[in-house]
């Protein structure tokens, strides 16, 4: 069984799969396309990816019109947030910071038009996320991480940012 929580932001969800543990460790089912198409996830993921990113990295915010995703730290600890980047929402602007860890196993499901983007709590956090769309199919959007319009609050003020990204 897993949880599945309505958030502040239309359309994304909180993810909290369950957890078994023994004295051998744990595990957890990560994805099981009949079980999240019965909590409302029917979408179709095409493309995984992994991401390795040092403590203090801030990666994003970035999305596009096509493409959802399902996001989760397989290891580590990061701070994530979601940005709604369509202008024709209501919701416009709005945004929602989570902390999502290998310990908790919490995933996030982002819809299109979404900013994505997350920072790095642990010295190590490896980042994994299911896609719609094949990377770079759909036009891009890149937010500036501290645009003063959406006034995100991220854990430091001077993160190690990519050029993209600054």
């Amino acid at each position: 069984m897993m949880i599945v929580e309505k958030t502040n932001l239309k359309g994304v969800l909180l993810i909290k799969p369950d957890i078994f543990e023994d004295f051998r460790g744990n595990y957890t089912e990560v994805y099981n396309e009949k079980l999240y198409a019965e909590m409302g996830i029917t979408d179709k993921f095409i493309q995984d990816d992994l991401s390795t990113t040092y403590k203090g990295v801030l990666r994003g915010m970035h999305g596009d019109p096509k493409t959802a995703k399902l996001v989760q730290c397989a290891y580590g600890r990061i701070y994530q947030v979601v940005l709604n980047n369509d202008k024709n929402s209501d919701e416009y602007g709005k945004w929602q910071a989570f902390t999502l860890t290998s310990e908790n196993r919490h995933q996030v499901y982002i819809p299109p038009m979404f900013g994505n983007g997350f920072y790095v709590l642990s010295d190590v956090a490896v980042y994994n996320y299911k896609q719609t769309t094949v990377y770079g199919e759909a036009k891009q959007f890149t937010v500036k991480w501290n645009d003063p319009e959406f006034g995100i609050v991220w854990p430091d003020d001077s993160p190690v940012l990519s050029e993209r990204d600054r």
